[in-house]
């Protein structure tokens, strides 16, 4: 029997290799003979988790769409005919938004880990930047999501998101209206949102996901102790030709992966089971009253994964400089790569000065996210805002100047890769 079965698994493999034969080799070079750093630790999980939301997100979607209607009349009726009505509609829907927060979560703590240890310095800076598109695409899809149900929130949340744009000189009005489809959010802006949100940017996000895995794996995969194993000495057990500090992805850390992805829907399955909206973080409580263009809500805030940027917006007092400080708070990653001119990866052989900046950074990044999601009404709260904002972009600013000056004083890097966390 079981010599049965192996002749039919090998006889299919031969009709397949015979009809696509360039199958073979791009699963070997990306799976079985994709050596990965044998020191990978927990921080590397989230890049695989990040994926495993993504298909979440998708499959949810699908369904949602399914019963979803892009009209101002009937948006918010619909999601309360699949939380109702539709059967298991409840746990599709509480998976797509409980999704959305799990997704930022991986993505900020996967975008930490890079920082963390060198992952953006040469010669994965393509890796970072598509990464960081990523990020940026990922952002623009979050909030289209967030405005298609139609509540409070979703309709003052797009007002004023929106309105930003109205403070670029001289096409600024025009922008907004044209964004909008109206003076308003209205029918055209569900419907051009509900298109952008299923089909366009959903593309867009694959494609650059595909890309950046595979630029990721024409470069090698660093680690911890930020050593090119590509570099050392090569022959282990797989091959004469491979690293010796590698192994293969394939099984070895999808195995690792899969007990990873099995403890994480653990931990999302109790977060959907017995508090899906967090409190009011993942889903806010105005979201669950139909949209009224003529009632303000008493707060308006967006998801926490905007808060820290909101926060650097509305310190500000100038609105125009409000909107670049914002805007510049993501787009100063990018060139993450560049400033940071040090020859040192891994913040284990960093210098002091760069340990504390990252500490700094995080707890930034944390407090501002605490305090764009407050009612901003406490003058205290804005002065620490603005101090945290200094300091956030103070980091970058740091980078060139610490490392290009030769002020970094590093500790001596192994020439192999070490198995220590």
């Amino acid at each position: 029997m079981a010599n049965a079965f192996s002749r039919a698994v090998n006889g299919v493999q031969e009709w397949f290799n015979e009809r696509a034969p360039s199958f073979g080799p791009f699963y070997r070079k990306h799976m079985t003979e994709y050596y990965a750093p044998k020191n990978f630790n927990i921080w590397y999980i989230f890049g695989v988790l990040a994926i495993v939301v993504l298909v979440n997100q998708i499959v949810t979607g699908i369904f949602l769409t399914m019963h979803f209607k892009p009209s101002a009349a009937e948006a918010f009726n619909s999601v309360e005919y699949i939380m109702r009505d539709v059967e298991w509609g409840w746990l599709i829907r509480y998976m797509h938004s409980t999704g959305a927060s799990a997704f930022f979560v991986v993505v900020y703590i996967h975008m930490f880990r890079g920082i963390m240890y060198g992952s953006y310095k040469k010669p994965r800076e393509l890796v970072w930047v598509l990464g960081m598109l990523i990020y940026l695409v990922l952002m623009a899809e979050a909030f289209l999501g967030y405005v298609l149900p139609w509540g409070q929130m979703s309709f003052w949340g797009a007002k004023v998101i929106i309105s930003l744009f109205g403070a670029i000189p001289y096409i600024g009005g025009a922008l907004t209206e044209w964004i909008m489809g109206d003076y308003l959010p209205s029918d055209a802006t569900l419907n051009r949102f509900f298109a952008l949100h299923v089909i366009a940017l959903p593309l867009v996000l694959l494609l650059l996901v595909v890309l950046h895995i595979f630029a990721l794996h024409e470069v090698g995969s660093n680690n911890p102790d930020g050593v090119e194993i590509k570099k050392g000495p090569k022959g282990n057990r797989w091959s004469d030709k491979a690293p010796a500090d590698g192994i293969p992805f394939h099984p070895y850390f999808t195995v690792k992966d899969t007990f990873y992805t099995g403890f994480f829907l653990i931990i999302c399955s109790f977060i959907l089971f017995f508090e899906p909206t967090a409190g009011g973080w993942f889903l806010e409580h105005d979201n669950f009253i139909e949209a009224n263009r003529l009632v303000t809500p008493e707060h308006i805030k967006p998801v926490w994964y905007y808060t820290p940027f909101y926060a650097m917006l509305r310190v500000v007092p100038d609105k125009l400089f409000g909107v670049i400080v914002m805007f510049g708070a993501i787009l100063v990653l990018f060139f993450l790569p560049w400033l940071d001119r040090g020859k040192v990866k891994s913040w284990r052989y960093r210098g002091t000065g760069f340990r504390i900046a990252l500490f700094v950074l995080g707890v930034c990044f944390v407090w501002l996210g605490k305090i764009g999601a407050g009612p901003g009404t406490d003058p205290v709260e804005t002065i620490i805002g603005r101090i945290l904002t200094a300091l956030y972009f103070g980091f970058f600013a740091f980078l060139p100047a610490y490392t290009g000056l030769g002020w970094e004083k590093t500790k001596p890097v192994p020439e192999r890769v070490t198995t220590h966390d």
